[in-house]
């Protein structure tokens, strides 16, 4: 039987030393106990960004490697608050995030949102 592929690996692992430690990333105990689950989803968000599918293992790992590297590296020069701000200001275009889930200063008021809702209803009644 072959060894399993690093992906099936690393969806068994329970925690972040477990993910350095299949992809052979030397990192500080310090960084990792502060901004474990920042690092992980920041890897995961670039293993989506590109489509390993057809790689083969070798390269995979290698991809899965670079990119837990490119994240760790990511929390060494900023704290997981820094990261989450940039993330929240650069990547989400004004309106594109539910009130819900908006930072305080994006919850649009009432007139506002308002307004975003009565073209939705009007494209609706149209259709």
């Amino acid at each position: 039987m072959s060894e399993p592929s690093i992906l099936e690996q690393l969806k068994k692992a329970s925690c972040a030393e477990e993910f350095f430690a299949l992809l052979g990333v030397d990192y500080d105990p310090k960084v990792v106990n502060v901004a474990r689950l920042h690092i992980l989803r920041r890897m995961g968000q670039y293993l989506f960004s590109e489509d390993l599918c057809e790689l083969d293992d070798v390269t995979v790992t290698q991809r899965c490697k670079d990119f837990l590297e490119r994240a760790y590296q990511d929390f060494l020069t900023s704290t997981p608050i820094d990261e989450q701000s940039a993330l929240t200001v650069h990547s989400l275009p004004v309106g594109d995030t539910p009130a819900s889930q908006a930072a305080p200063w994006q919850k649009p008021t009432a007139r506002a949102s308002s307004d975003r809702l009565v073209p939705k209803l009007a494209s609706v009644a149209q259709s």
